[in-house]
């Protein structure tokens, strides 16, 4: 990856180990820096979770600041591509929309250490990291925004919606769950729904309203 200095494990039998591990490095590195923040957290506290040298982990990283562009990369994979599939679908753009909430919740279950990173700590990688990580959040919001047009051009949704806004207000809805959906007595897949529900709700044509007749 353009900018990355981790650092590239030798071929030999012996670094076997050190490349099987580096899925469970990773993962206790992006525990850590959900649990404690970037500047809460250190190299060696990451290397005590998983019961090593801290000098062990510089097989997999050369700094922090690579850590958390490692784990930010992961916490933002597949947004992008899952979206631009989703909004090339020939289905309603209410449809659309709701997949889009869905699958932009769905990372919650399998990597949501990954997610919180991303959302909480970018701000702290280098410039050009923040840049380059920050150009997929906006190709994926770019992407609520074509669906939120089409369906107002289709009729589906009122006219006169600002597309910007609403992406923003359902994208910072969806990423503010993050924080506290395991504290509740649901399922991601029940939070998608409620979600889709209130968002689609609010965003459909309402009828018109009958005045009262005069005698």
């Amino acid at each position: 990856m353009i900018g990355m200095t981790v650092a590239t494990l030798p071929t030999s039998r012996r670094s076997a180990s050190p490349r099987r591990r580096a899925p469970q490095i990773i993962e206790a590195t992006a525990m850590v820096f959900a649990e404690r923040g970037f500047h809460g957290a250190t190299t060696q506290d990451i290397a005590d979770v998983l019961g090593i040298r801290q000098a062990s982990l510089y097989y997999y990283f050369s700094s922090k600041e690579a850590a958390l562009e490692l784990v930010c990369l992961r916490g933002v994979e597949g947004f992008f591509e899952t979206g631009k599939a989703i909004a090339a679908r020939p289905e309603s753009a209410q449809k659309r929309l709701s997949l889009l909430i869905s699958s932009h919740l769905s990372p919650m279950l399998d990597r949501g250490n990954f997610v919180k990173v991303f959302l909480n700590e970018r701000q702290h990688l280098p410039t050009e990291s923040r840049r380059r990580i920050g150009r997929w959040s906006r190709g994926l919001e770019r992407i609520f925004e074509q669906v939120i047009e089409e369906g107002v051009a289709a009729g589906e949704f009122r006219a006169g919606l600002d597309a910007r806004l609403v992406t923003l207000a359902v994208l910072g809805m969806c990423n503010a769950a993050s924080s506290w959906y395991l504290k509740e007595n649901k399922g991601v897949p029940a939070i998608a729904a409620e979600f889709s529900n209130l968002v689609i709700d609010g965003l459909a044509i309402r009828p018109a309203k009958r005045r009262p007749s005069r005698r």
